[in-house]
This record gives C-alpha cells, structure tokens and sequence, in this order.
C-alpha cells in the first residue's frame, strides 16, 4: 500500500528551508573576499582620479537692492498686475545681474578669454595671480582657437611661442593672429613651460552665465547672493567683484540721463542768452556814450519798471511755450529717438510735472526691462500701455497749459502796447534808452535764472548714487566644492561593491544549470527526498566516516520508511538526467548505509553502457548482469559480496552488450528482480540517464521507487520540465528527487545544523 503524497509534506516541514532571499545573500556572502578586494581596488582608484581632478571652488557675494522708492512710485502698475511687486523688482535686478551684456563687460575688462595653465604632478592647473606674461590678442586667426599656445621662457628676458622667440611690449604677428606680449615684471625670471589657451568671447561669457547663479533667500528679502564656481578662487571673486562694479556703473548710468539731457539744455541756453547780454549791454554802453544819458525821469522809471515786468513775464511765457514744444516733441519721439526725460525748465505746475516724472521712471523701467526679455512680455505690453495712458494726460495738461500761456501773453502784448503808447510821450532819446535798458535787464534775469538751474542740476547729478549696496564682498571657501571627496570614495566603493555582484548575478543569468533548491522547487512538485552536500574525497564509499556527508546519507536511509512497498522488499531505481550527478556514488553509499542496519542488501550496475561502481569499489569482475540476462550465467554467479561490509552485495555490469535496449528488454529481467527480492530486503538498481537513453524507463516497471539525482551546478534547468512531464504522466513510481553537491561544507547543508558526537554517531548507526 502506498503512502499518500502527504507523507512527504513532513520532511518539507522538518528542513528548516532558508527564505529565497537569504539563499541569494548565502551565495554571495560565500564570495566575500573577491567583495573586499573589489572594494579597496575601487577605493585606490578614487584616490588616483581625486589627485588628478582639479578642484572647483565657489566664491559668493551679496548685494542688497534698495527698491523702496521704486516700489513706491510703481504701485499702481504692479497692483495692476496683481503680484508681488517689491519681488518682481528684485526679479528683475536679478536678470540684470545675469545679462550677456553685464557678464561680457567684465569678461572684456578681466581678459577672462585667455586662460593660462602650467603642468603638475597632477594634470594642467590654471594660474591667474602669478601670470609671468600676459597675452594680448589684437587681431586673431581663427587657428588660435584650435590648440593652446606654448609659451616658454628661454631666459635673458625673451619669451618664444612654440618654439619662436618674439619681442617683448610690441605688436607682433604670429600664426595665430597679431599678439603683444606683456611681461608681469621685470627682468622676467626663468618660469616652467606655460600654456595659453584663448577661447571665443561669447563661449566665455555664457559659459560663466551658467556657472552664475543669483537668488534671494526669501520672498520678503531685497538681498541678492551671487555665486560663481571655478577652479581658480582669486579668477571667481574677481568675476564677482566686477559684475557688482558693472551693474552699479550702468544703474547709475540710467539715472543719470535725465540730468544729463537737462544740463546739455541748460548748456545750450546759456551760451544764447550769455550773447545776446552782451550784445545789449554793449548796446547801453554805446547808447549812453553817444547821447550823454546819466539818468531817467521818475515818471520814465515807473514805466520802465511796468514794462520790465510785463517782458519778464513775456519772456516766461516764451520760455514755458518752447518747453511745452520740447514736451511735445518728446511725446512725439519714438523708440530709439527717445533720449531721456525732457526738460521742464520754467514749469509750476505740480501735476504736470509729476506726470513727467511718472512717465521718465516708466520710460527707465522699460529699458531695463528690455534688456532681459523680449517685446511679447505681457509686464512690457502693460507698461507699454501705462506709458501712453501717462503720456496721454500729459497731452491734455500741456494743450490746456499752452491755451492759458497764450492768452496770458496776448493779455501781456496788450498791456506792453498800452504803456508804449505812453511811453511815447517820453523824449525819444529816453524812450530809445529805457528800451535798450529793458532788453538788458530782461537777458540779466534771464542768465542768473538758467545759470542758477544749472548748478542745481550739476548737484543732483555728482550726487547720484546706485540703488544698491554691496552687503558682502567677493569671497571664496578654503575647501574646493568639486569633487566632494566623501561622495567620490562613496560612489566608488559603491561601484566596487556592485561590480561582484553584476560578474556573480551575470554568471548566474547565463548558467543554465541548477544551483539551488530553489530552481528545482519552482519549476516542478516532485518531492525532494534529500540533499547530499558535495563530497571532497573519490567517489568511493564515504558511509564509514564522521562527516555531513554520511549523516546526510542517514538521513536518506530514515528518509526511504515513508517509500514503503507493498511487498518486504524494496526496489529503489536511481537515475538521472545526464552522467555526471552522482548517481552510482548516492546509491552506492545508501547501500552500505542499509547494510550497516543489517538489511540484506544488493546493487546492481544497470547501466551497461558506462558502467562505474565496481570502478569506485575497485572491482574487477568480468561476469554480471549481461551475462545473465543472455542465460550465460545464473544469480549466484554474478551476486559477489562487497568486501569490508555484511549483507551488501553488488552484481556488476559484466561484458559492455552492443544492445543495451534490447537486452534490458528481454523476460530474464523480469525474473532477476523476482530472485532479487526472495534475497534481499532491499534491491538499489544505478540505471543509465533518462537524458540519454531510455534504459531506465525500462527498467522502471520492477522499481517501487525511483530516486532522480540533481546535482548542483551539472543538471540543465531544462531537463527539470522534462522530469516534471514524467512525473505527471506518472513514468515512473513514487519519483523522488534527491539534491546532490548542494555545497561544499556543513554550513550549506539545509537541514544539519549541528555536529554529532561519534558515540552518537554510533548509535544513529
């Protein structure tokens, strides 16, 4: 009677299996040394590659933007646009500070488009502060691009260019374009080879905007911190430095040209009145000399007075109305016509004037804003449609202005008329006089009033400053930035970690052989009777020492009770799927085992084609199996007893037939397992491979079991699919596989996880 599958489940409980994860780690953990000398060879390799690495430094700066007056006079505009304004104002300072034409400015001033490099232990370095000369390229060949230029000092003072002497302080025309060579000091010293390198400007300038980085550290601060990365400290906060002089130059530039479009006014209009006063007081002069006038009449110097006030005011007028024209000019100009905020000399009216304000810090804004975007900005559209709005009222306050300025000077010319009229009544030497006299007071006035605006205007100009201020000056760290030295040794000892992992999980990926109990478990059900630990001696009988092996091999003994046959002896078939997976040396072993428990038993060499017990027995006898199956010889003939061991008999192969097959087909087969089993409790048959040949599924019908060896690293994972089928379709009875070499010392066995003592050992025994 059979045992039911179930049976089996008790030894799958019993082995105490590790996870499939522990038994991936288990097989690397095995190779921890190749991961240790991976590790350190990683590890040198870091500190080579830092060595030859030149370091990055980074250098910071900060700027604090004072827009507390801009903010002010731009409410209205920003609150329009519903945003931060106080931010979007830095925003912008912010993209000035990273424009192309701020970075190629300082570019140009620092002659960042030559570099200068000499040789170390380690690689080229660049130098930037102990520069001995100085190339200066004043016109340039395309060539000079594609190679650096050796510079070499060949001493008394001369400097050559890949080999070619050249003069020092002078133009000079060389290959690469006409260069001048600027010696740092003098008498120049002998120096190491030097190695210039000269790079396009607009590749310089934007490969400095994109080390540039410019930010606020909250929403709420006006504070800008610039920071730039290069390998040489002193180049980046030179960088620094001169972007902060560059973007304060061209703030105050802005600012001042209003001023400097009213002082060319003022400028222009005192060099026409300061003739034309002295052109009158000559007049005077000569009027006075001529006719012997010394003084005037009361009534005259009423009059005079009048007059005098009415052409003062007359002149105001005139002056207002051709300031009025300049402003309508000015709204009139477009574009690049625009050159400033217009001049309002003369002008009282507030309102007028502050819409002229308003439009000239808008007109600013929008340059600005230009110059970092393009004209679809929608903040420029909008500002764009708040200047004409501006410029709108301006209008409207300048026709209603120059109505009132002509009516108030045909009133002016009404009363002139008058007091001419009676004027006239006065002698016309006196008339003539006062008249000279008027024009001399009127051009006076006229003088000490532009000259006056003048100087106030110069004031507001010498006294413009930037709206910023430099919170901190350029500064760099002590320590490089790149390469982090932690994160280089880190990714290489990394590397170094994984590289043993990629060379074993890649020999695994393409080993198509069974390497764990893992990879037989998850493609087929068979029951696994065993696992039997690789053995480091011959493949001779192992059962008689004190080692893993042979308690393994106890433990298949113990194992074979839950195989029971229906009759008091037991056939056990050993197989496999090609040579070479230990079935003879499994078999061989458990039935000695068996003998040791005195169960009669006997091994018969069935595979008539390579046979290798009596080989590993050291045996050499010449009747067997072969004989018997073609009735050459009876059982007794061929049963020979295994020496050294009572109860286990071995009947060898005998003479190799030509037809194997055919031989094991024949009815004397049928009849040596009928004599075999009235002899011995116990029959183990060491058939060939089912792989190879079909003589096992012949011999499988006498079997009460079959044993199928998987050895680790030898049997094809595809061979398991094909042992499955048989299973299924039940080839042969109560299959069972048993693991073989499943490692090579007591640690890898799944189930012996102690030692016996020998006195124990016995006692198993």
């Amino acid at each position: 009677m059979e045992t039911p599958a179930t049976a089996y489940e008790v030894y799958q409980v019993i082995d105490p299996e590790q996870s499939k994860l522990w038994t991936a780690v288990r097989r690397y953990l095995k190779s921890w040394p190749w991961f240790v000398l991976s590790v350190a060879c990683a590890l040198g390799l870091a500190y080579v590659y830092l060595l030859y690495q030149a370091p990055i430094y980074r250098a910071k700066a900060s700027l604090l933007v004072k827009d507390e007056q801009k903010g002010a006079a731009n409410d209205e505009m920003l609150k329009g646009l519903d945003i931060f304004g106080q931010q979007k104002l830095v925003d912008n300072e912010i993209e000035i500070l990273k424009s192309y034409t701020l970075m190629d400015e300082v570019v140009d001033k620092l002659d960042l488009d030559v570099r200068y490099f000499v040789e170390s232990n380690f690689g080229k370095r660049e130098i930037y502060d102990l520069i001995p000369v100085h190339v200066v390229v004043e016109r340039l060949n395309e060539s000079i691009y594609a190679n650096p230029l050796l510079v070499t000092f060949p001493g008394n003072n001369r400097v050559a260019i890949d080999g070619v002497e050249y003069p020092l302080n002078k133009s000079v025309q060389t290959p690469y374009g006409k260069l001048r060579l600027i010696p740092a000091w003098t008498p120049l010293k002998a120096m190491p080879e030097l190695q210039v390198q000269v790079l396009s400007r607009d590749e310089v300038v934007e490969g400095y905007l994109s080390q540039l980085t410019a930010d606020t550290k909250s929403k709420q601060s006006t504070v800008i911190e610039l920071s730039i990365t290069d390998p040489v400290p002193a180049k980046a906060k030179a960088i620094l430095n001169g972007l902060i002089e560059a973007y304060n130059a061209a703030a105050i530039s802005d600012k001042n040209k209003t001023a400097l479009n009213t002082l060319s006014f003022l400028d222009e209009r005192l060099g026409l009145v300061s003739g034309e006063l002295e052109t009158v007081e000559k007049d005077v002069e000569s009027y006075k000399s001529t006719h012997g006038i010394t003084d005037l009449s009361v009534q005259a110097e009423k009059f005079l007075h009048g007059v005098q006030e009415n052409d003062s005011r007359l002149n105001e007028i005139n002056i207002q109305l051709g300031t009025l024209g300049d402003i309508e000019r000015y709204l009139d100009s477009r574009g690049k016509d625009r050159s400033g905020a217009p001049s309002t000399l003369g002008l009282n009216d507030q309102v007028l004037l502050g819409l002229i304000g308003q439009v000239s810090e808008l007109e600013l804004k929008r340059e600005q804003l230009l110059r970092t975007s393009n004209e679809m900005n929608p903040l420029l559209q909008i500002m764009e449609s708040q200047i004409r709005n501006v410029k709108a009222n301006i209008r409207d306050n300048v026709q209603t202005m120059r109505t009132m300025l002509v009516t108030s000077k045909a009133q002016t010319l009404a009363t002139n008329s008058k007091m001419e009229r009676v004027l006239r009544g006065i002698p016309r030497k006196e008339r003539l006089l006062l008249d000279i006299s008027r024009q001399q007071a009127i051009k006076n006035d006229l003088y000490t009033f532009l000259l006056k605006k003048r100087e106030e205007t110069a004031v507001t100009h010498a006294a413009t400053i930037a709206d910023s201020r430099t919170v901190d000056a350029a500064r760099s760290g002590k320590l490089p930035i790149q390469p982090v030295k932690r994160n280089v040794y880190l990714a290489f000892a990394l590397l170094g970690f994984l590289l043993p992992i990629g060379f074993i999980y890649g020999r695994d990926s393409v080993n198509n052989r069974v390497m764990q109990r893992n990879d037989v478990e998850g493609v087929t059900q068979i029951p696994i009777l065993g696992e039997v630990v690789k053995s480091k001696g011959g493949g001779g009988l192992v059962i008689a020492d004190r080692s893993v092996l042979s308690e393994q091999i106890r433990s298949l003994r113990t194992n074979l009770q839950f195989l029971k046959a229906a009759t008091d002896s037991q056939v056990l078939l050993f197989t496999s799927s090609i040579s070479g997976e230990g079935k003879s040396f499994v078999s061989l072993n458990l039935g000695a085992s068996l003998a040791l428990v005195n169960y009669p038993t006997v091994i018969l060499e069935m595979d008539l084609r390579r046979p290798q017990l009596q080989k590993s027995l050291d045996l050499n006898h010449t009747v067997g199996i072969s004989n018997y199956l073609i009735e050459e010889a009876t059982l007794d003939e061929i049963l020979y007893e295994i020496p050294g061991y009572t109860n286990y008999y071995i009947i060898p192969s005998g003479p190799i037939p030509p037809n194997p097959s055919e031989l094991l087909s024949s009815p004397r087969l049928k009849q040596l397992f009928e004599e075999l089993r009235q002899r011995f409790t116990h029959i183990l048959v060491d058939s060939p491979p089912i792989g190879l040949v079909t003589d096992a599924q012949l011999i499988a019908p006498y079997a009460d079991s079959t044993m199928y060896l998987v050895r680790q690293d030898v049997t094809p994972k595809t061979y398991l699919k094909t042992l499955d089928t048989l299973y299924r379709e039940q080839r042969f009875q109560k299959l069972n596989i048993i693991l073989n070499g499943m490692g090579k010392n007591k640690r890898d066995s799944a189930y012996y996880q102690y030692a016996y003592s020998p006195k124990e050992l016995q006692k198993l025994s």
